[in-house]
């Protein structure tokens, strides 16, 4: 029987951020998990949290029932080769970006179950959007596992792999296009005279408090947009501004484009 429940190659900041998000909210615990990192920075930033470290990826991959792999896409080719054998009749969760489903059991043999995962940026301070792939041979039971980690740093949604890309444009360049758009907003109100320093602070509140509100009432964007626009206001000023410079097409241009070319990678 494995040693570990779990082991994840690399414990950068993606992965470190899904292990100690497993950790804190009691998915996890410390004695169930060993990492492997060809970083020592990264080693020791996983002993701190009291789980085991490993000296090889072979030795990790040999040793836990469940293997998070959690390396560079260029890396996971040279990486897969070396554990190949140990990751036999054992589940692999990838989070390595732009590799389906296909290719990784291509390198890895048709007897590894595989998820593949595509998480998010925010999930570094638990308000991830994480994309779980269901063309899975993970077990009923792993799957369930995976997604109760995932959980631990924000939501999860399950899309077929047909799909990946296009999470890959929405989700995962998403905080990219929102950081954008906030410095756009600030950079509208400093126009305006409005102190950098506050510019950044509302705009950053506004979207924050915005995306809440729209979860937590299950409200139509279009509701909201209305509930704030009042007949003749300064609302709805600013929207003819938006319209005019084609913003909502120039947002679903930019889904499409990055969904392209993450079908390309």
């Amino acid at each position: 029987m494995a040693k570990y429940k779990i082991g994840f190659i690399g414990c950068g900041n993606m992965s470190g951020a899904i292990l100690k998000g497993a950790l804190d909210g009691g998915v996890l615990k410390a004695a169930e998990v060993a990492v492997y990192d060809i970083s020592p920075v990264a080693n020791e930033k996983a002993a701190s949290w009291g789980v085991a470290t490993k000296d090889s990826s072979s030795a990790l991959c040999q040793e836990s029932e469940m293997v998070v792999l959690g390396v560079k896409p260029q890396q996971a080719p040279e990486m897969l080769a070396a554990c190949k054998e140990a990751l036999e009749d054992k589940a692999a969760l990838s989070i390595v970006a732009g590799i389906t489903v296909e290719r990784l059991q291509a390198m890895m043999g048709d007897n590894t179950r595989i998820l593949r995962v595509m998480p998010n940026t925010p999930a570094m301070v638990k308000e991830g959007a994480t994309v779980l792939c269901s063309d899975s041979t993970f077990t009923k039971q792993e799957q369930a596992l995976a997604e109760a980690i995932f959980k631990g740093i924000g939501s999860v949604e399950w899309v077929p792999e047909k799909l990946m890309d296009v999470a890959c444009g929405l989700s995962g360049g998403g905080p990219a296009y929102v950081a954008l758009f906030i410095e756009a907003l600030a950079d509208g109100a400093v126009k305006q005279g409005l102190p950098r320093a506050q510019a950044y602070s509302l705009a950053q509140q506004t979207c924050l408090g915005s995306a809440k509100m729209l979860m937590e009432t299950d409200i139509h964007p279009g509701a909201l947009k209305d509930m704030v626009t009042s007949p003749g206001g300064t609302t709805i000023e600013g929207i003819e501004a938006l319209e005019r410079g084609g913003f909502r097409f120039a947002v679903m241009d930019c889904i499409k484009a990055a969904s392209e070319k993450s079908k390309k990678l």
